[in-house]
């Protein structure tokens, strides 16, 4: 297979997958396009209400024999699956780049960290057991049990396609529920993908469903009695002002996680030849397009000849990046998903600028190797004399771009973090460990990265956030994914 190949052929049809069946759409068309080549890759439809009112309908009818299937049965279902996506996983990740433009490294990331997921969920019989204790009181012994609900949505960004809804489907359906997915319109291949190979590991109809669509699909869930949760992952807007509170006024359980502005902070003391690299993956990876990605670069000190010399360092780095097709193996940064989403990046670029920033590397005019239309591409942005109240700093940007403030020592680059109104994922980059141990303990963040750039929980850690990036109190992932998808049912025996 040629390096650039691109794994889906044609124009097909995307259609939703209801009750172990494949359904066409019945609402309008959207072209899905490559932000490549700005060419149409597929067809989508755009879902009505009646068509989520009949998968929500299907996954509720599924849920009464999948419910008493026990916990190992369930899991087989889920091992047959994982065995699929490993027997499926280059192709899996050349689609993620086809239609949503990530390097072929990134999405064999994404890959690994949805697999990641499902294995961790084949351990559902030890993870969702309860407890008991005997003669509570004379002769009386108590138990707890953790149990289904019934019928789960999950609603999916753009920007990971395929790895987000296996946040939350593998541990709500190795627990006895059934869910509905709402994949994002603007790259639905994935999940079609991913729903091919539920068919194939022989899922019972209605337990895992698809259904594509827009607001009128996540309306549905919303209001639909029969939706017990929803996990979402989105923009901090949507999350905060849709999502969040209409599950608390129908009474749903939520799991809401929303938008960062990821601060990374930078001592004198750090390894700069470390630290330079883990920051082009963390600011500039993923285009940017990654709600654990840094915008914003604390560098602590007032001596400029350290700063200077980072910068340089930092500058030089970037610089070099290679931007282009992502399918090609040396390329390291590919296209933003469309061309609204480059003119909000652009739209950002210009307000800091015009609020005092200063370009020291200026990315709205990339060079792209292999003769791409720029359409679609950003190179590395890097702003200085940036400012903390600036909308570059207190808005998620989510482009790749480098917002730089300077702090004069540690307990400044603290208190800026945490008036930031995202609390999503933030890093300290430093050879002390009392100042590693300050700011782990200081900062008011979900994910806290020491050394590191990426904070991405494995599998079998919670998928954290606070304040303005998450609205709820139990998170995706590992034991709180568990704890999301069941209730504690309590019961207390007495036999005379």
């Amino acid at each position: 297979m040629a390096i650039l190949e691109e794994p889906v052929k044609g124009v097909p049809k995307i259609k939703n997958y209801v009750d172990g069946e494949w359904v066409e759409s019945k609402g309008e068309v959207m072209d899905v396009v490559n932000p490549l080549t700005c060419e149409t890759i597929a067809q989508v439809g755009i879902s009505t209400r009646e068509e989520i009112d009949d998968a929500i309908q299907a996954a509720k009818e599924a849920y009464v024999d999948w419910r008493r299937t026990p916990p190992v049965a369930r899991c087989r279902y889920l091992l047959r699956l994982g065995q699929l996506l490993e027997e499926n996983f280059e192709e899996l990740s050349r689609v993620q780049t086809q239609e949503h433009g990530k390097t072929i490294d990134e999405s064999r990331g994404e890959t690994r960290r949805g697999i990641e997921n499902v294995e961790v969920a084949c351990g559902i019989p030890t993870l969702m057991q309860g407890a008991s204790a005997e003669d509570i009181a004379s002769g009386i012994d108590e138990y707890l049990m953790r149990v289904p609900l019934g019928v789960f949505g999950i609603i999916s960004p753009f920007n990971f396609p395929f790895m987000i809804p296996l946040w939350s489907a593998p541990y709500a359906v190795a627990t006895g529920n059934t869910v509905v997915i709402k994949p994002t319109e603007q790259c639905p291949i994935s999940q079609s993908k991913l729903a091919e190979l539920v068919d194939e590991a022989g899922f019972p109809p209605g337990v895992w469903n698809v259904v594509n669509g827009e607001k009128t699909v996540v309306n549905g869930m919303l209001e639909h009695p029969d939706i017990k949760g929803i996990t979402f992952v989105g923009s901090t807007p949507t999350g905060r002002d849709v999502i969040f509170p209409k599950c608390g006024a129908t009474g749903k359980r939520s799991i809401v996680q929303c938008g960062a502005s990821n601060m990374m902070v930078v001592m004198p003391d750090c390894n700069v030849r470390g630290t330079v690299p883990a920051l082009m993956t963390s600011f500039f990876g993923n285009a940017g397009q990654r709600c654990l990605a840094g915008q914003n670069l604390i560098v602590v000190g007032e001596d400029d000849g350290f700063y200077n010399e980072f910068m340089e360092a930092v500058t030089a780095t970037a610089k070099e990046i290679i931007i282009g097709n992502g399918l090609d193996e040396s390329v390291q940064m590919g296209p933003v998903k469309d061309v609204q989403k480059k003119e909000r990046i652009l739209g950002y670029i210009e307000s800091g600028l015009k609020d005092g920033a200063t370009l020291r590397l200026d990315g709205r005019k990339p060079n792209v190797v292999g003769g791409y239309p720029d359409t679609c591409f950003l190179g590395p942005t890097i702003m200085e004399n940036v400012r903390p109240e600036m909308r570059v700093v207190t808005e998620e940007i989510f482009g790749p771009t480098m917002g730089v403030i300077r702090a004069k020592d540690l307990d400044e680059a603290i208190q800026i973090c945490n008036d930031n109104p995202y609390h999503n994922a933030d890093a300290i980059f430093t050879s002390s460990g009392k100042d590693a141990r300050k700011f782990q303990y200081e900062v008011n963040c979900g994910s806290i990265g020491i050394n590191i750039g990426i904070v991405a929980p494995m599998a079998f850690f919670p998928f954290s956030g606070m304040s303005g990036s998450f609205y709820g109190i139990l998170h995706t992932q590992g034991k709180e994914a568990v704890r999301f998808f069941t209730e504690s049912k309590v019961c207390i025996h007495r036999w005379i």
